[in-house]
């Protein structure tokens, strides 16, 4: 007997939201016998956590080699709000009736957080839980994550319009006699993307060598560094290889020139700002792999991933909707209109005055601040948001109780903007 249902709704579809937003929300329980309670309590949380083992190989007393698990952890948290919706943690108990209750809240985002991030070996995550404070009984606790994006605007920064070139040159040794030169040019026009966009690729090889070149491929990477401060500082560097693309052969003697294309998935910008446990880089890796015992050549360069797209040098296609609309209900949140964190302003079905909507839903009465590239790029075609291929493998933690119910996917994964229609340069002709 208790609690039949309890979900939590966020006014937008993507639950999805910038640093400086105002989050509105409701939680609906669905209760089938009267609940006796202290109060209803709301927590938002925004933290960041770390945590690798390593084993170590050491020698005993008796001279047997014995391996040790070490266990580094590091945390951070950003931020924590946390409210009473009903009731307080002082009070006496009320009684809640049976059947459908709603209980709204509202939450507003630090101005600077670090985007949400889900790694193998740690995360910057946000979540919402609120509480069934129970006298005398285990609380009972309803959870969601969220998505939060710090706005990296690219256009800040005139490096990001610099472009991409490697330049690869070598002679093989074959019986004492150097042969002539294989060289590769790879260029790409500039080193600031955006998620949904695609790279345009020139690959050149003059193979003048007697050594043939099987494949050139090209990388996209994730350079994360992890650090942990328990029980010692130390740290973890992973190379994750986000997309490939490949063109070949070039037997020897032959010239080829190749135009690819690298297409970029809905991935975490470049900048973790404020977050002092997780480093992420993005590089552009070129490696040429060649016949025989030779040594593969290989370069690479960093690239920048933002959420605002260089203008002036882009060019646009046709714009893409960034959302699907639909009709109000008051069992769903409210539609997303035009970006993460603008409540919707759904036509509710009518009530008499003074009494709330079906559902309990409250529509937002003011908008929250828009990210800040929607004034300074009103021609700027809006970002589809799009989930991330990387995701959490729970979004329980230590600090939920056994009784903790996941609202959502437990393998909760963030959404980032993505524009496809906002192509980046073509390459110089």
């Amino acid at each position: 007997m208790g609690i039949k249902e309890a979900n939590i709704y966020l006014d937008n579809q993507l639950n999805t939201y910038y640093a400086g937003q105002t989050i509105n929300g409701r939680i609906e329980y669905v209760f089938d016998s009267p609940k006796k309670v202290r109060g209803i309590h709301v927590k938002f949380k925004g933290e960041a956590h770390t945590e690798w083992y390593e084993s170590k190989q050491q020698e005993n007393d008796q001279g047997k080699t014995e391996s040790t698990d070490t266990m580094h952890t590091g945390n951070e948290e950003y931020f924590q709000i946390s409210y009473y919706l009903l009731g307080s943690n002082t009070g006496n108990e009320i009684e809640i009736p049976s059947g459908k209750q709603v209980y709204n809240f509202t939450c507003t985002l630090p101005p600077v957080l670090p985007s949400s991030f889900e790694g193998e070996f740690g995360y910057i995550r946000y979540t919402v839980k609120v509480t069934l404070d129970r006298p005398w009984k285990f609380d009972q606790e309803t959870k969601m994550a969220f998505t939060v994006i710090n706005a990296l605007d690219l256009n800040l920064n005139p490096s990001y319009r610099e472009p991409i070139h490697i330049q690869l040159e070598k002679t093989f040794c074959c019986f004492c006699c150097a042969s002539a030169p294989l060289s590769l040019d790879v260029q790409a026009p500039v080193t600031g993307y955006c998620p949904g966009q695609v790279i345009p690729i020139r690959v050149d090889v003059e193979n003048k060598s007697n050594v043939q070149v099987h494949l050139v491929k090209i990388f996209l990477r994730k350079v994360v560094t992890y650090r942990a401060t328990s029980p010692s500082t130390a740290t973890k560097k992973t190379k994750d290889v986000i997309v490939t693309i490949q063109e070949g052969p070039a037997p020897a003697g032959t010239t080829k020139n190749w135009n690819l294309q690298l297409e970029i998935p809905p991935i975490p910008p470049s900048n973790l700002v404020n977050c002092n446990i997780i480093d992420l880089d993005y590089d552009f890796k070129v490696e040429c792999v060649v016949s025989g015992m030779h040594m593969n050549m290989k370069d690479k360069k960093y690239v920048t991933i933002g959420t605002v797209p260089l203008v002036g040098l882009a060019r646009q296609t046709t714009p893409t909707p960034t959302q699907p609309t639909g009709q109000y209900s008051p069992s769903q949140p409210a539609v997303l209109p035009v970006g993460p964190g603008q409540p919707a302003q759904p036509t509710a079905p009518s009530a008499p005055s003074g009494e709330p909507t079906p559902g309990g839903w409250v529509v937002p009465g003011t908008a929250p601040a828009q990210p800040p590239y929607q004034t300074l790029y009103p021609t700027l075609t809006e970002p589809v948001y799009k989930e991330s291929q990387y995701m959490a493998r729970t979004i329980q933690d230590r600090g939920d109780n056994n009784h903790t119910q996941i609202t959502g996917p437990n393998n909760f994964a963030p959404y980032y903007p993505t524009y496809a229609a906002v192509q980046p340069p073509p390459l110089p002709q």
